[in-house]
């Protein structure tokens, strides 16, 4: 008779039903493998279930090759593991990527890729989550959702766009200013992607006009030669949030000038109130704004129509555009295949705002949506694993003590 172990390495895919003893996580980007890693190391096994064929897919295939962390390594580490000591203070995408599949290599994650999650409820007959993908349903007391607030690209509507003659892509498709050298080129957003996109077309004689719908805190990302996130951090731990946003923002005007006299409205709100509060983030600038200034970015109001060959805007300007890109963000997938559950709202987000949104009820978790980046990701993994383990002493072994494998494959009659 084959062992437990075998039959998990034996026709895995045979299986249409897979009953995990551990939690099932949802997602193999950083916030997926940073709770499987805390739960391994509190001795409770997971599954992690990732639709793409790899892991961490957006930074390996929504990326564009220019990009950096934005903030120093110190703040983007995953629980239980360093940077290595060689990398520079901003990794570069490809070093982060290594780095997460070091991580998912020293603590033997494996996910079950291709695996797409067409829905997830609670079975309250049972008083186990069914978790279907396209090809089998896996059962579990537990639930992480670890899909994260970028599942899927932000594509706005926005009128005469199917018109348009030319290319439109999203940031999720962009690569590099080299496919579009020398071009004319919208790009619709001002966020950290947006100012990075159009800075990298400048360096191939691109003419990026950059549309700016709405007000933006543009800050250095260093200031007097430390991060300014750092600065900030250190800054909340003595003195009130918004004493801090002021301090921010005299600091900014010194060094940056004043960024309305360029198109950049400021909001009223501080710059971290209002990550806080509505998870933008402020744009740390890394060379954008002096292109501004110098006229190689165009700084140009909201789009009121796009035309065969162009666009029109809100202040009456038309230009002649020859590509469009979309640097208009991305978004939670939750709601299109969780059901039965009314603890995430119809965007996406935890109702319950952190720090408190990463558990709900009946075994669902929730990691990767506090709106404050790989720290975030990196407490609630732990608050996890330490409440999942917690449950997990007080469960009883397999009635099968000889069956180790976390996984029992139900195979079809």
């Amino acid at each position: 008779m084959s062992s437990c172990k075998d039959q998990e390495e034996h026709h895995w895919y045979e299986a249409k039903c897979v009953c995990v003893r551990g939690p099932i996580i949802v997602g193999a980007g950083p916030s997926g493998l940073a709770t499987s890693a805390c739960l391994t190391q509190q001795g409770v096994p997971s599954l992690i279930l990732e639709k793409s064929d790899c892991i961490a897919s957006i930074w390996q295939h929504q990326t564009y090759d220019r990009l950096k962390l934005h903030l120093p390594k110190q703040f983007c580490e995953l629980p239980l593991l360093d940077f290595p000591k060689n990398f520079p203070k901003y990794p570069t995408k490809h070093q982060f990527i290594s780095y997460m599949k070091s991580y998912a290599s020293h603590f033997s994650i494996q996910p079950r890729f291709k695996q797409a999650v067409l829905s997830a409820e609670f079975d309250h007959v049972l008083g186990f989550w069914r978790v279907k993908t396209q090809d089998c349903e896996y059962i579990s007391k537990w639930l992480i959702v670890a899909t994260g607030e970028n599942a899927e690209p932000v594509i706005p509507d926005i009128s005469g766009i199917d018109k348009f003659n030319g290319l439109v892509v999203h940031t999720s498709s962009y690569k590099s200013g080299s496919e579009f050298k020398n071009q004319r080129v919208l790009v619709i957003g001002c966020g950290n992607s947006g100012m990075e996109v159009s800075l990298d077309l400048c360096r191939y004689n691109a003419i990026p006009h950059m549309v700016v719908r709405n007000t933006v805190h543009v800050l250095p990302r260093e200031m007097f030669g430390l991060s300014t996130f750092g600065m900030a951090m250190a800054l909340l731990k003595w003195f009130p949030l918004r004493l801090v946003d002021k301090i921010l923002l005299l600091v900014a005007n010194f060094t940056l000038g004043n960024t309305d006299q360029v198109g950049l409205r400021r909001p009223k709100t501080g710059p971290i109130e209002l990550k806080n509060v509505t998870g933008k983030t402020p744009v740390l600038d890394v060379g954008a704004l002096s292109q501004i200034k110098s006229g190689k970015i165009k700084v140009m109001e909201g789009v009121k129509e796009i035309t065969k060959n162009g666009a029109k805007f809100m202040d009456g300007q038309e230009k002649e555009i020859d590509s469009i890109i979309l640097a208009t963000g991305y978004k939670s997938n939750v709601p299109t295949w969780l059901k039965g559950c009314d603890f995430f709202t119809k965007d996406g987000m935890p109702k319950t705002p952190f720090p408190n949104g990463w558990k709900a009820e009946k075994g669902l978790y929730t990691v990767g949506f506090t709106r404050r980046g790989l720290l975030g990701t990196a407490s609630d993994s732990i608050k996890i694993a330490r409440d999942i383990a917690e449950q997990w002493r007080t469960i009883k072994d397999c009635n099968n003590n000889s069956c180790n494998s976390h996984v029992i494959l139900l195979k079809e009659t």
